[in-house]
């Protein structure tokens, strides 16, 4: 018994930070630069391959950016870090909660599946900690049943919402199982201050958003128009510990992301992915598309270069960056529901790579 998945629906906070606005201010917020510095980061913000963001730090409609982030005063001087972490929590508990409801509630109206009949709810979130949090929210607003059973993946970077996938397959080996999964992240409550140049280039890419996942056991198995999760891969690349890592600070929590990542992927996740694929009775030529999760261009580059892809395979992953950002673990399911809309083509294998390095794949078939 696998996971058929009914619906995916996703949710944005309703304001953008414009990656040219937010490139023009990023220096007040790095002390005092020098030239060298100010070059850098004008560079990195415009290799970034994105165009817009989705945050909740962004309010109101008018104004320079500066004046419509309060959670964010500029910087004071080389020796401000911003606000602390227990601010940026209480923020993520203010805030995270309606995004989730706004992705649950479509994901469940579009599926016409009855709250009531949800058995197993999975949420998943590496951005805040709130307890109880997202998971009682839902239950009360959505009200669903007070029995309901609860997961919660927390903490695994942006592929988590694969880890999550793997929970709700478990759960849909019962065929009277119907489950609700729930990602949110707010990765822009991490902004650093400073001149850290790894968190620089998270400074770059990160967003905000939710996406919510309706699915259960097979019993929609005759339905072609339905993506199944037939099996999930999981690969911890050797002596990549350091390449990728997510901690809490003082000021927020800190990824730090190694240059060596492209690499990695270059070397290792080929040979994985064949003798993975084989397993499941598949190879990599029979790979109808691709949903890749967009942690930079070049991550992308990487993967298409290990897998021989042409520039039409991670067109979607791309279009996201660009117009969204990296949103952390929803943004697999960002690319997802737009795939099952488009009606791309099976066998679809989805990946993302998370802190390790580790990479998650999802095989999904009809």
């Amino acid at each position: 018994m696998s996971l058929s998945i009914g619906t995916i629906a996703t949710a944005l906070p309703p304001r953008v930070a414009m990656q040219d606005e937010a490139a023009e201010l990023a220096p007040r917020f790095c002390g005092e630069p020098d030239r060298r510095q100010a070059r850098m980061l004008r560079l990195l913000y415009r290799k970034s391959g994105v165009r817009k963001r989705h945050t909740v730090a962004v309010r109101g409609d008018h104004g320079s950016l500066a004046e419509r982030i309060p959670y964010y005063p500029l910087a004071t001087g080389p020796e401000d870090l911003g606000p602390t972490t227990s601010d940026r929590m209480g923020w993520y508990a203010e805030e995270s909660p309606p995004l989730a409801l706004e992705a649950a509630r479509s994901a469940l109206d579009q599926s016409g599946v009855g709250a009531d009949a949800i058995t197993h709810l999975v949420t998943v979130s590496c951005t805040g900690f709130d307890s109880p949090g997202v998971d009682a929210h839902l239950i009360e607003t959505l009200g669903l049943d007070r029995g309901v059973a609860r997961t919660h993946v927390g903490f695994m970077g942006c592929h988590g919402a694969l880890n999550g996938l793997r929970v709700a397959s478990a759960f849909a080996a019962d065929p009277s199982a119907r489950v609700l999964m729930c990602a949110v992240e707010l990765c822009s409550l991490h902004f650093a201050y400073g001149w850290d140049e790894e968190m620089l280039v998270a400074n770059t890419l990160f967003a905000d958003g939710a996406a919510a996942l309706v699915g259960g056991g097979d019993h929609d198995a005759g339905d072609p128009t339905r993506w199944r999760v037939a099996a999930n891969g999981s690969f911890f690349m050797p002596d990549s510990q350091d390449a990728m890592t997510w901690s809490i600070g003082d000021h927020g929590f800190r990824m730090t992301l190694s240059a060596q990542v492209p690499e990695l992927i270059r070397t290792n996740l080929r040979g994985w992915l064949t003798e993975w694929l084989d397993e499941q009775g598949v190879t990599l030529d029979d790979i109808g598309s691709w949903a890749v999760h967009p942690g930079g261009p070049r991550i992308l580059d990487a993967v298409e270069a290990a897998l021989d892809l042409d520039d039409e395979a991670l067109r979607i992953s791309r279009e996201t960056l660009r117009e969204h950002g990296n949103m952390s673990s929803p943004t697999v399911l960002f690319i997802l529901e737009r795939m099952i809309r488009e009606g791309a083509s099976r066998p679809c294998v989805a990946l993302a790579f998370g802190p390790g390095l580790v990479v998650e794949a999802a095989l999904l078939v009809q």
